[in-house]
């Protein structure tokens, strides 16, 4: 009988996975709209909506820095109709940087799909008298202290990649976070900070105009995007690599079958000429992973970031 019931409860696992979705599919993003996350989530839901034959309705669950919105979805049912576009603020880094959350991140949900990634690069304030990282690096050990780096906020991806930066090349400069990149990068370009890692688009202007200085990216290898720009890895510090990183991500225990196919449909949707074209200007490359492999990169990063809080002293109440 247990046998016969088993079979069955693979049948219907079967046949409901065949007939998902038959209904609208709800994608939670944990920040206000206009963001990237969120502009990403209207881009790529509607590719996917349209080959699923369901509409993905995107809705903004901002507060406690993406927490909330995060934890729906964490607790939400695992049947494929509530869906989580996420950072890696929300899956490798708040776990270490806040004493609870009300979600486990590598427990409570599964990963679809990594979407993109988008590289950091390291930025000057002209006053600065370093034109590479070399430079800067003799500089800061010249006069320790003295200079400032602004951050998106304690604990965000700009801030950890500056505090491993530090680290990793033994130099002291002084973190002055603000709210978001609509806040630091004005602060660099008015002589408030002398450095920032920002995302290529909201420095890139401000570059060619001579306000910036371009120093450093932060990913492995040199991005396409700049080809041009050396990595932090190539100034010493081995193995460096902070990319932020936007996936799609389920409640755990939804069906196999059914993350498959999402997973299917966005690294479909990731092809459209329109799709990187947007991403390019956003400065995001486009990555459309299997399931398995963003667990791997998740877990990675998990540990990773539970390294970098620690060495930063970072924490949130």
């Amino acid at each position: 009988m247990k046998f016969f019931a088993f079979i069955l409860g693979l049948f219907v696992a079967t046949a409901a996975a065949q007939e998902y979705p038959n209904r609208p599919i709800r994608v939670i993003v944990p920040y206000a709209a206009g963001g990237l996350p969120d502009t990403m989530a209207r881009l790529v839901g509607q590719k996917m909506g349209e080959a699923l034959g369901q509409q993905m309705v995107i809705e903004n669950r901002g507060g406690a820095g993406g927490i909330v919105g995060t934890a729906e979805v964490a607790k939400a049912a695992p049947d494929g109709y509530m869906l989580l576009v996420a950072d890696v603020g929300q899956i490798a880094i708040n776990p270490h940087l806040f004493a609870k959350l009300p979600y486990e991140p590598l427990k409570d949900l599964v990963g679809v799909s990594l979407w993109g990634t988008s590289a950091l690069y390291l930025v000057a304030h002209p006053s600065v008298p370093a034109n590479n990282m070399q430079e800067l690096i003799a500089l800061v050990k010249s006069q320790p202290g003295k200079l400032s780096y602004g951050s998106s906020g304690t604990g965000s991806i700009h801030h950890l990649a500056t505090e491993a930066l530090k680290v990793g090349l033994g130099l002291d400069i002084l973190h002055v976070p603000y709210k978001g990149a609509g806040q630091s990068v004005p602060a660099l370009l008015g002589g408030q900070v002398a450095l920032l890692y920002a995302a290529l688009p909201s420095i890139e202007p401000h570059f060619k105009a001579g306000k910036v200085k371009i120093l450093a990216v932060s990913t492995a290898q040199r991005s396409p995007q700049a080809p041009e720009v050396p990595t932090v890895a190539e100034a010493g510090v081995a193995g460096y690599d902070f990319v932020a990183e936007i996936a799609l991500y389920a409640p755990a225990g939804t069906p196999a079958d059914v993350v498959a196919k999402l997973s299917a449909q966005a690294a479909r949707a990731l092809k459209h000429a329109d799709v990187a074209a947007r991403f390019k200007q956003l400065g995001i490359d486009p990555v459309g992973s299997t399931p398995e492999w963003l667990a791997k990169q998740n877990r990675a990063n998990y540990d990773k970031y539970a390294r970098v809080v620690k060495a930063s002293g970072a924490k949130i109440d």
